[in-house]
């Protein structure tokens, strides 16, 4: 009974998922950008520690990847030179070195993937100076040329193999600027039907919305009457339930940020790329579960929905791959072309 509660087709706070696909990219056009696909993410992603109150996750960095997420959400804090994974207060027994060189040891098992990456500074009252020229040299030292940090958004041939930065400095560009994209973060949950609302309707926004614009929906939330696992728990299945109503159609989701997904949760999301050639995609059975203690996430630096701004105060720094500014007009004509050239047809709900 407890472990019927603990692990169901939309929310899953067991140690393992229950199915696997660890090459769901695989079958997709090279030429599809990142921005035209749906994509299953994690928010807080490396938060396992800090009790009821903190903890937004229960599979760890791999089991995450192994399972079909493709979007990490990273919150770091420099201290003593090194950026130190943390949730709010509490630290997350990792670094960012370290989560870069886990993505990067699962994309060389697995080249025809591609993995998102959030990158922030977390809970900042005034930014560290140092942070961005950390930030910089880490992805140089542990990327091995495998970071894409340009600010235009890849296709998914451009970007196999490789992490992809979202990053929210304000003065310096080391990947695809957070400002630019269309969020829907409503993580201050005071009303769960709220949520749900909020989440619906970008999704919504998303499936019908520029296919040039990366579209990011956080399902995710915290609050003074609540904790990330009891929103997910009403989220997830309602977040179930949408999606199905549109399986076997295609529908662009944008990218879908949860606590705790599901496994079936994380399958309805990426079978709606299926009209791109993934309509079969198989499903591996997940290894014997392993016990861990956890813990983890709460509170989020951005509210609401959020359009592209301008940039133009951003000083490019030299990038650990290849970086090179791009105008934000010329980019999405690029990306609304390719996207016709293959045909895609977006539909609103």
């Amino acid at each position: 009974m407890e472990a019927a509660r603990g692990q169901s087709a939309a929310f899953d706070c067991t140690p393992q998922p229950a199915a696997l696909r660890p090459d769901w990219m695989s079958a997709l056009p090279d030429a599809l950008p990142l921005s035209c696909l749906s994509v299953p993410g994690t928010h807080d992603s490396l938060s396992l520690f800090g009790g009821r109150r903190l903890r937004c996750q229960s599979w760890g960095l791999e089991a995450q990847l192994a399972a079909g997420v493709r979007f990490l959400d990273v919150r770091c804090k420099l201290e003593r030179g090194e950026l130190l994974v943390y949730h709010l207060c509490a630290f997350q027994r990792a670094s960012l070195g370290g989560v870069l060189r886990r993505a990067l040891r699962f994309l060389r098992a697995h080249p025809r993937e591609a993995v998102l990456v959030r990158i922030k500074e977390e809970l900042p009252l005034f930014g560290r100076p140092g942070f961005a020229a950390r930030l910089r040299r880490c992805l140089a030292e542990e990327g091995g040329g495998r970071v894409w940090c340009r600010e235009e958004v890849p296709t998914l041939g451009q970007a196999r193999g490789k992490i992809v930065v979202l990053e929210e400095l304000q003065r310096q560009v080391l990947g695809i600027p957070y400002q630019r994209l269309s969020v829907s973060d409503a993580w201050n949950v005071l009303s769960l039907q709220r949520k749900w609302a909020q989440v619906q309707q970008h999704l919504e926004t998303a499936a019908g919305g520029d296919p040039a614009t990366l579209h990011l929906t956080f399902c995710s939330g915290n609050g003074l009457f609540t904790c990330p696992a009891e929103v997910a728990r009403f989220v997830n299945p309602r977040c179930h339930r949408h999606l199905q109503r549109r399986s076997g159609q295609a529908v662009r989701w944008g990218v879908v940020i949860m606590d705790f997904p599901g496994a079936d949760l994380v399958r309805l999301i990426v079978e709606s790329n299926a009209p791109w050639g993934t309509a079969a995609v198989p499903r591996v059975p997940a290894a014997p579960a392993r016990q861990r203690s956890r813990g983890a996430p709460a509170r989020r630096a951005s509210l609401g929905t959020r359009t592209a701004v301008p940039r133009a105060s951003r000083t490019p720094l030299p990038a650990p791959c290849l970086c090179r500014r791009t105008s934000a007009p010329l980019q999405q004509k690029r990306v609304s072309s390719s996207c016709a050239a293959l045909g895609r047809r977006v539909t609103a709900v």
